[in-house]
């Protein structure tokens, strides 16, 4: 639709070539959605984006555990650490997603105050920045989990060392969480 409104309202006096009516109005239209959309938002990203993180993970991790494994089938159970890791990404976001959740309340759903769009957008960015850390959180450990589990198959005292690598990867996502929970701290709808 927005292409066939620009060709209606092209004009050869406007040298770009087309022109609005009303450019404010193209300005205003996120400030038409509901603040407890953008929250609603928010916390779907903080879960999604978690969730795909830790499944990345997993699937990286568990191609190079199963393929270390055909050589080394001693190292199938000690590596499924790395595993349990990146599954604790996904908890990571569900946790941030209840938390999002509980700060949302009833509304009458047409007369929002400036609380309830700082609400809104903080919740927004806070399950955003939750979702995005803990995406490569998942990958990060995933990457570090499969080399973890190829050199445990090669030098078994490398599993150790390894695996310190992995708990610092691990680490960026307890980072977004903590960044998401001071980032909505203040958001509170309905005040």
């Amino acid at each position: 639709f927005f292409f066939i409104h620009l060709a209606l309202t092209m004009s050869s006096e406007n040298p770009f070539g087309f022109e609005f009516e009303n450019f404010q109005r193209l300005l205003d239209i996120p400030m038409d959605i509901s603040p407890y959309n953008y929250a609603a938002t928010g916390t779907g990203f903080a879960i999604a984006l978690s969730v795909v993180g830790a499944a990345w993970g997993i699937f990286i991790t568990g191609a190079s555990l199963l393929g270390g494994a055909v050589k080394e089938p001693r190292i199938r159970t000690k590596n499924l650490i790395s595993v349990i890791f990146c599954e604790a990404v996904a908890i990571y976001g569900i946790i941030l997603s209840i938390i999002f959740s509980g700060k949302m309340e009833d509304g009458d759903g047409t007369n929002f105050t400036d609380t309830d769009w700082y609400s809104g957008f903080a919740l927004f960015n806070g399950g955003l920045t939750v979702g995005g850390c803990n995406l490569v959180c998942g990958i990060c450990v995933g990457i570090v989990g499969a080399a973890c589990a190829l050199a445990d198959a090669q030098r078994p005292e490398l599993f150790v060392k390894i695996l310190v690598v992995e708990i610092f990867g691990s680490a960026l996502g307890l980072f977004g969480v903590i960044i998401g929970i001071v980032m909505t701290t203040q958001a509170k709808f309905g005040g």
